[in-house]
């Protein structure tokens, strides 16, 4: 080799040997230096396919393993060789490399889903979204600590037949007491509430007219809903600002403007009259500074139309403030950016009232009422109440702050189904138009079974909380009206088979017989039988009676084997079930469970159990 490159040097330095060969050394260096350039890229390629070759292999590898994905996660489900096959368990697995293939599932031969194949096992996954939508269940991934000392985070699947709650009783039901599990319901905070009425103090809906209006079977719930809490929470924390005599703040009294403390002689005590100029600056206000403590209460007397009640509040989290103004006017709910104005109606003024407001409420209603986008949500902790003030002419006493007023509420509604009743037909009418897929659209003014009897167990309630107000039991007695009337002619009364008799939630044509609006028409019943003087009880005493013998011969008519209709269109127009949706079932489940309380018949108990089974997977079995 090394006689070989001092050749090749002589040739380069002899100059005679340049010239006779010089051509051809020059094509020998070409044809080297080419050759050196090929080694160099062939290196290249092939370290770049020997690359590319083993990420086809990783990739080929994964894909031909990987598990299913769901939501954010990864998990295959398998059942497991090891337990018992009675019980049926089911265990997450790793899954070992390379025993899962792709493969085509065939769904009834008419439409393909991509699945996996265990080969060991001989066992195919299927996709839980698509478990999801053609079975109607629910799954969720979670994690739990394992491991003693050393804790470790484990991904685990939750399966779950139905998402709907089962509120198992609690005792004997009882009239005076709460009312099933509506201690639960939040009536106000739902999306198809508008606001609470500044002037009525009860919901106002938007369920099927977007401009709002009262629906008095959404009221009743308001009402039972407080009422129940009331039974079950704590007692609130009530500071109280300002009563004139006892309890006085310092009130910041601007210039031409005027406060003092007088004796009222009709409620024998002190009272504060106020007179302002004109424009807030002349307000008189104070400043509490109060979180929490959202729920204000005042007794309020407006005299002239430019006077109001005014509340600011400060969102801690965006530092936005809000103006609450209470006006009396006939105004339901105005926004002009962050001034929220709610009306108390023109015949509040000189007139004493009792105004209670969620401030929380007030505040998140308006923000969705005057969202042009995505309204934000507004978290309770983040109110902040910056001062409380009052303008124009008028009188106040008895400002308090407090953490809930349940029965303040419930009163208000209580109230309003007194004021609001038919005096001719002792119904509270609907005043929409309401359209069940198949019937013949329901008029403004139809009547409900269900809001008869929710009305009913609140105006009972009221009418024993309050010591016998006659009022109350005058009007739940009127209430009974409709259940004796077909619901033809204006009732909700109707007919099955022309033999049972039943209670209309909607009074439609041909009858719904719908469910659960049935049995809460029967409890109303139920609690004015139990709280009602004797001579005026015997009518709901036998109008139960009848609707529960009524129900009893009906009840299976509702069981598909795997669930429960919402009604029985399938018979009155011949169509398809209306199957109910796991929250209407449960609710169907709730209800025979308290009835089984008041009514020992082993056919209510056995199908609220069969039915809650049907929650859990279980099935009717075949032939």
């Amino acid at each position: 080799m090394s006689q070989q490159l001092e050749a090749e040097d002589a040739l380069r330095l002899d100059p005679s040997v340049q010239r006779e060969f010089g051509p051809l050394i020059n094509i020998i260096e070409a044809k080297k230096t080419l050759f050196t350039i090929i080694m160099r890229v062939n290196l290249k390629v092939m370290l770049l396919c020997l690359i590319l070759a083993v990420m086809t292999i990783t990739v080929g590898v994964y894909m031909r393993c990987v598990t299913f994905p769901f939501g954010p996660g990864e998990l295959q489900l398998r059942r497991s060789n090891e337990d018992s096959p009675t019980k049926n368990s089911l265990r997450v697995e790793a899954t070992s490399a390379c025993h899962l293939q792709d493969i085509e599932c065939s769904i009834n031969q008419e439409y393909n889903i991509h699945c996996k194949r265990d080969e060991i096992d001989n066992e195919v996954y299927v996709p839980f979204s698509f478990l999801h939508q053609y079975f109607d269940v629910n799954g969720a991934l979670s994690t739990t600590s394992v491991g003693g000392s050393s804790v470790a985070d484990v991904a685990r699947f939750d399966w779950m037949h139905s998402n709907a709650k089962i509120n198992l009783p609690k005792g004997k039901y009882d009239p005076h007491g709460v009312f099933m599990y509506f201690e639960n319901y939040n009536v106000e905070v739902r999306d198809r509430v508008k606001c609470i009425s500044a002037a009525e103090g009860v919901p106002v809906s938007i369920q099927w007219q977007k401009s709002g209006y009262f629906y008095p079977t959404q009221i009743a719930q308001f009402a039972l809903s407080h009422y129940s809490k009331n039974l079950t929470e704590a007692a609130p924390r009530v500071h109280v600002l300002e009563d004139a005599d006892a309890s006085q703040m310092e009130w910041h009294i601007p210039k031409a403007s005027n406060m003092s403390r007088i004796w009222h002689p009709k409620f024998n005590t002190n009272v504060i009259q106020f007179e302002t100029a004109i424009g807030y600056s002349s307000a008189i206000f104070i400043n509490p500074r109060q979180t929490l403590d959202l729920l204000l209460s005042v007794d309020l007397l407006l005299v002239t139309n430019s006077s109001s009640l005014m509340v600011k509040v400060l969102n801690r989290e965006t530092k936005l403030k809000y103006n609450l103004h209470y006006l009396p006017a006939d105004l339901l709910l105005s926004v002009q950016d962050t001034n929220i104005y709610y009306g108390m109606g023109r015949l509040s003024l000189n007139r004493w009232r009792h105004l209670t407001r969620d401030l929380h409420i007030d505040v998140q209603k308006a923000i969705v009422f005057g969202a042009k986008h995505s309204p934000i949500k507004v978290r309770r902790t983040d109110l902040e109440i910056l001062s409380i003030s009052f303008l124009g002419i008028g009188f106040y006493d008895n400002i308090t702050l407090s953490t809930s007023k349940h029965l303040a509420h419930f009163y208000d509604a209580a109230e309003w189904l007194v004021h609001n009743q038919d005096p001719q037909t002792g119904g509270w009418t609907n005043p929409v138009r309401r359209s069940l897929n198949g019937f013949a659209e329901l008029k403004p003014g139809w009547i409900s079974a269900m809001g008869q009897g929710h009305a009913i167990s609140v105006l009972a309630r009221a009418y024993w909380h309050s010591g016998g107000d006659e009022r109350y039991l005058e009007a739940a007695v009127a209430a009974l009206q409709p259940y004796k009337i077909l619901s033809r002619d204006g009732g909700v009364l109707a007919q099955f088979m022309d033999k049972y008799y039943w209670y209309e939630e909607y009074p439609t044509s041909p009858p719904s017989f719908v469910l659960n609006g049935f049995v809460y028409s029967l409890l109303g019943l139920y609690d004015l039988n139990n709280t009602a003087p004797s001579r005026v009880a015997c009518e709901a005493s036998k109008l139960f009676t009848q609707g529960m013998h009524s129900l009893k011969q009906m009840l299976l008519l509702y069981d598909t084997g795997s669930g429960t209709t919402y009604d029985l269109r399938h018979l009155s127009l011949g169509v398809a079930p209306n199957l109910a949706r796991w929250d209407y079932h449960a609710t169907h489940v709730n209800q025979l469970l308290l009835l089984a309380t008041i009514d020992g018949d082993p056919l209510i108990t056995q199908t609220a159990e069969r039915w809650k089974g049907y929650m859990f997977g279980k099935r009717a079995k075949h032939n």
